[in-house]
């Protein structure tokens, strides 16, 4: 999927307010959480990679999402591939 902010999946189908915009640059998957309820939270936290997504994820203590469920690769991948044959 893709809109003004760029090409996106829903890190929580349940939750269509959550998107998570991905991009490739340089060929390396970066990540972009946007939440309807919390505008600025895009603003104030840039692109990230998969690997700073797993680097947060050893620091999770098992309350709340844990990140990588929410910076998923083979949905990045497949948003960035469906892009790119539109």
């Amino acid at each position: 999927m893709q809109d003004d902010r760029g090409v996106f999946y829903y890190p929580l189908p349940q939750n269509k307010q959550v998107k998570m915009y991905v991009r490739e640059n340089g060929g390396i998957v970066e990540f972009r959480l946007y939440n309807e309820q919390d505008p600025g939270l895009y603003e104030e936290h840039g692109w990230i990679t998969h690997e700073m997504a797993r680097q947060a994820s050893r620091m999770y203590t098992g309350k709340g999402t844990d990140p990588l469920s929410l910076y998923d690769i083979d949905a990045a991948m497949a948003a960035l591939k469906q892009a790119r044959s539109e």
